[in-house]
């Protein structure tokens, strides 16, 4: 067996990352698909790289040796990417790269930008994990990222990039089955759904961890399915589970949506970018002008959000004449 580039990039992230399951998530790929292609690089090298414990996983002192040279091979790599990308777009014409965590204004927000910016050329990459889009757009990768940060468990911004918050404390409200006895409340309180099982996605950066501590918080122990968000709607739809879901989220004939009483799960949106060499100050104005119509859009919507909204006189459904939201 020879080592490829991709070998390479695996070693670094387990490295970097100090877990197969972080490295994983980082590379794209299932841990089982890495845990085994690990395997096979230290077979063909005869020797284990890396110590897994329940802490996660230590380089051995071959490991270092190969992450110290590894490493730079990776960093002209990814600055080859980089300059020929540069290039690519001075050649190509208007362009635009965002990259964003699921949400429900992504869809508006592109069409936005399409008609505002009819002839730039645009490119979307959505990720679980907002940690792998800021550090895209600390490398060039990408022009602009909307992610969420959990509250409590802040992201690490990379250096160069800036934050231009759009919500600065959005509550996160519970999906439930039309059926389930807290669904005939306008809101739920976490002692209601006790005996119910829970879903969430580890993957996303701080979402079990914060989870996690506001159930502890509660006083409460309820079982945890843990799974991504797509195949969480369904079970809630038969009843299986509850789970966290946004604000904006509008209910189905199989899904009831409510507000959790005193919003013991928040997040913080923002939009990131570059603070050098990255879109011009008025591009950047454009885009996030236009996320924050679709933002007003989405929560206009969003009956039990607006009426939130309404009642608290929340600048989030202020009109000031420039943006495209509802009045």
């Amino acid at each position: 067996m020879e080592l490829e580039v991709r070998h390479l990039r695996a070693l670094c992230a387990i490295g970097d990352t100090g877990s197969l399951h972080a490295a994983a998530r980082l590379l794209g790929m299932t841990q089982p698909s890495l845990t085994a292609q690990l395997r096979r690089i230290e077979n063909a090298l005869g020797a284990p790289l890396f110590v897994r414990d329940r802490t996660g996983s230590r380089p051995t002192p071959l490991g270092l040796t190969m992450l110290h040279r590894a490493r730079p091979i990776m960093a002209e790599m990814s600055a080859l990417v980089i300059d020929t990308q540069a290039e690519a777009v001075r050649t190509a014409g208007p362009h635009l790269r965002i990259g964003g965590t699921a949400n429900r204004v992504i869809a508006d927000w592109l069409r936005r930008l399409r008609l505002r910016l009819p002839t730039t050329d645009t490119y979307l990459r959505v990720d679980v994990s907002a940690s792998t889009l800021l550090g895209m757009v600390a490398a060039g990768q990408l022009d602009v990222a909307f992610v969420h940060e959990v509250e409590g468990f802040p992201l690490r911004v990379p250096d160069g990039v800036r934050r231009r918050v759009l919500v600065e404390r959005e509550p996160q409200f519970i999906a439930m089955s039309p059926d389930h006895q807290a669904a005939a409340e306008s809101e739920v309180k976490l002692a209601d759904l006790a005996d119910d099982q829970w879903m969430v996605d580890p993957s996303v950066d701080g979402e079990w961890e914060g989870l996690r501590e506001v159930l502890s918080d509660a006083g409460i122990n309820p079982r945890i399915l843990h799974g991504d968000y797509l195949t969480a709607a369904s079970l809630v739809a038969i009843g299986e589970v509850v789970t966290p879901c946004q604000p904006t989220s509008r209910p189905r004939p199989d899904m009831a949506v409510r507000p959790l009483a005193g919003d013991p799960l928040t997040v913080r949106l923002f939009l990131a970018f570059r603070t050098e060499n990255g879109p011009a100050p008025a591009l950047i104005d454009t885009v996030y002008h236009e996320l924050e119509a679709a933002y007003r859009e989405a929560a206009w919507l969003a009956v039990a959000y607006r009426q939130r909204l309404l009642r608290e006189d929340s600048p989030i459904l202020r009109y000031d004449g420039q943006n495209r939201g509802r009045p």
